[in-house]
Formats: C-alpha cells, structure tokens, sequence
C-alpha cells in the first residue's frame, strides 16, 4: 500500500510538470463544467462550441467564473458582441461573502465598444475602477473589431499584467494587489434599457498555460507602464529610458529653492513617502520650496500625490530661480489642491486654480473618476514634448493640453497674475520644485524620462 501511494504521487507531480507551459483548454465545447455563475442572473450556455451570454433586464453585473484560481499565467480567449455592449473578462478576480456580500471584484481587460474607445483597458471591477484607460495607448483604440470575433491575451507575471487585444499590445499595469484569483466572462448589468434586453456576447476558444516559462511571455515594448508599487521601476520602463527622480528614502538630488541644501525643517521622509509638514498655510514660511539639483528641458515627469483636507501645493517646472522673488519659487505649475475645501479653488478664471490645472491659466478637464478623493494618492503627469506641447495628466486622463509659447499661450499669461514676468514659463530648461505651501502633502513615486 504504502510503495501504491508513493506512486501514485510521482504520477501526480508529472501530471502537473507536463502541465506547465502548455495550453489548458479551460471550456470543453459542450457544457459549463469548470464553471459557475456569481453575481448577477444573466444568461449562459454552451452552444455550438462557443459559451453564449445573454443580457437579462434588471439584473446587476453577471460573471462565469473559473472554479479554479490562477497566479502567474497566459490567457487567450475569442468573443464577439452581436450587438455593442459592455462587458469584459475578469482575471486575478475575487468573491468574498465578507467583501459587499459576495460581489466579484478584481482586475478586469475591458471590453468597450463605445466611441471612447477602451477595448483591452485594464479596470478593476467592485474597487479602484480605471487602472489602465486606453487614452494612455493610442495606438491600440483602432485594434477592437466591431460585430466580429476578437482575440484578447492577458499575461500575468508576478506583479506584472499585459494585455493584447488582436495582437496589439494594449495595457501594462504592474500592480501587487491581487497575485491570484478567478477568470471570469462577464455580461454587463444593463439596467432598465429594454433595447439592450437579449444582447448577446460569445466566447470560444478558451485556454491557459500555467507558470508559463519565461520565453513564453511577450518581449517588453514601448507601451507606456502604470506602476503602482511605490518608487519601483519595472524592466519594461527602465528599458524606456525611465529613472526615479527621488529615491524614496534620501535627499539626494534636492535642495532649498534659492538654497544650496536641503530644508534643515519643514520637510519630512516617512515609510517611502516624501511630505510637507503644516505649518502657517503660507508659501513658503516654514521650510520652502524644494527643486531638483538638475534642469529639464523635454521631458515625461511622473509623481504620486495625496492631499489632506484643506491643503494645498504644486508641481512647477521650467523654474528658473531667476526672479529672486519673494514667496514659492515662480515656474510653470501643475496645481495639487483640495478643490472643495481651499478658498483657491473658487479664485482665478474657469477654475484654472483647480487641481490638476495648470495654475492660473488653464482650468484641468474633470472627467469620470480622474480625481481621486483628499486622502488617496492621485497620480500626475506633466509631459513637455521638444517641440513645446505640454500635456497634464491625471490618473491615466488627460486633463490639460497647451502649446508654451504660442499666441493661445502668451494670451493667457497677459491676463494672469504672471502678466509683468518677462518670457514667463519659456525658458529652454529649468528645475522641477514641490512646493511648500503651509500644508500636509505626501508626494512619492516621483519619476522622469528625457524626451529628445
């Protein structure tokens, strides 16, 4: 009996190796073996080879769901919407009675046929919501084909997640919130709409290769990465030419505005983030602005920022320190605030003092779910290209676009406070600076690459 199990177990173990980087097909082509339902009450049904989905009216989001988990794997799936609607494949995804009484929650590769364009984004369902909108890669929203089958890849690798949709390589998030979970087929809730009643979407040719080997995953690419672990850099961006502009835990490579050294007060590093301390509410009355010991002239700047209730400060580039001014340093800004509860916010034209905006000049574009709440990080991005078209980002949204220097540009400036500044905010190259103003705000994360 005993040599019996002994046996058996090899036979087991090399069951599961010979497992190990080949595909699994993952639906028998007849019946829901391996599946079950969560959530919602929609429609599914194997036919003809292919799972069939069906929008039913009233029900909330619907999800088929593996009954095994997986961590680190390549997916591949074909579906097709005989009517547009949106739906989605969950992946790394959850359902806890403990977690909103059950509802399926995880990473989700977007299946999005409306204009905007999002097919192979990357949202997380029941939680954080848009972590990879596909604003940030352009060259992927064309990849979706209407009313015809479309092949979806995702590859997770430890913290790492890619996706493809028809061989396009769509998003890139490198995130550890979720190392393993369920795949799932979702059917979107679709409300009270009597005219999406019935829709269907199907999937066919489902498959997994387990723990796949390293030369089975997709060799890295230009697709620009979200990289939510805090001051980490992953291969692909350091392969990008991206490099932390503060390393997480020093001072090095910053110093006092008009100073040689760093703030001897005002400033803080605590548990990887680097803070301003409260003091007055003033600009620059405890430990003053900081700026960069080097210059930038083209250039894709990255930081993280959470504000606490009622603060407000600033990202600045192109800061010169020429004025010898008085106060916060001068520079081009990107406005960091809590819109509802600083008296800023209400002041200036259009809301151009709001957060994001590029202060007392153009207000930031608002759009769903890019501005996260006071007291979770927000993730901003200035990118200045050489031929001096800035943009302002906002947790994977776009929210300002301008052109330095044009007439649009130079009209803005006459009307602002920055109007009696000779050439203000053009100058070929200048610092980046965090500013102090008199409130409690973390930065962290804080990245840039050279544009030539």
């Amino acid at each position: 009996m005993k040599k019996y199990f002994l046996l058996g177990c090899g036979l087991l173990w090399l069951t599961a190796a010979s497992a190990q980087g080949k595909w699994q097909n993952l639906f028998n082509g007849k019946d829901l073996k391996g599946w079950k339902q969560l959530n919602g009450k929609a429609i599914y049904a194997a036919k003809n080879g292919e799972i069939v989905g069906t929008t039913v009216l009233g029900e909330p989001n619907s999800f088929l769901a593996t009954e095994k988990e997986y961590g680190d794997f390549i997916f591949e799936v074909e579906y097709k919407l005989d009517k547009d609607f949106n739906s989605g494949i969950q992946f790394r995804s959850q359902s806890k009675p403990e977690y909103q009484n059950g509802r399926v929650f995880g990473y989700q590769m977007e299946v999005d046929p409306s204009p905007r364009r999002w097919s192979g984004g990357i949202y997380e369902e029941g939680r954080r919501g848009w972590l990879y909108p596909l604003d940030l890669n352009p060259g992927a929203q064309n990849a979706y084909k209407a009313h015809d089958w479309n092949k979806y890849r995702i590859e997770c690798r430890g913290s790492e997640i890619r996706t493809y949709i028809n061989g396009i390589a769509a998003a890139h998030v490198v995130d550890a919130e979720l190392p393993k979970g369920f795949i799932a087929l979702q059917v979107h809730g679709i409300g009270k709409k009597q005219e999406d009643n019935g829709k269907n979407i199907r999937w066919r040719n489902i498959r997994i290769i387990e723990n796949p080997a390293p030369s089975q995953y997709s060799p890295y690419d230009t697709v620009y990465v979200v990289n939510n672990i805090p001051n980490t850099l992953s291969e692909q961006e350091k392969r990008q030419g991206i490099r932390l502009l503060w390393d997480g835990s020093t001072t090095k490579g910053w110093r006092g505005a008009y100073k040689q050294t760093f703030p001897e007060k005002g400033w803080n590093i605590t548990d990887g983030t680097l803070n301003v301390e409260p003091s007055n509410g003033g600009e620059s009355t405890n430990g003053g602005d900081i700026v960069t010991d080097e210059e930038f002239s083209a250039f894709d700047l990255e930081f993280d920022f959470k504000l606490t209730e009622g603060a407000n400060s600033g990202v600045k580039y192109f800061v010169t320190e020429s004025e010898g001014n008085k106060g916060s340093a001068i520079g081009l800004e990107y406005q960091v605030l809590d819109d509802e509860k600083h008296p800023d916010a209400k002041l200036g034209a259009a809301g151009n003092r709001k957060v994001g905006s590029l202060y007392d000049l153009i207000p930031s574009y608002k759009l769903y779910a890019s501005h996260k709440k006071v007291g979770e990080w927000n993730h901003g991005r200035v990118v200045v290209y050489p031929d001096n078209r800035v943009e302002h980002w906002m947790n994977g949204h776009k929210v300002v676009s301008y052109v330095r220097g044009d007439n649009i540009y130079k009209a803005l400036v006459a009307r602002s406070k920055y109007a009696k500044i000779p050439d203000f905010g053009l100058a070929p190259k200048g610092h980046i600076l965090l500013q102090d103003h008199g409130n409690f705000v973390s930065f962290r994360s804080i990245k840039i690459k050279i544009l030539k």
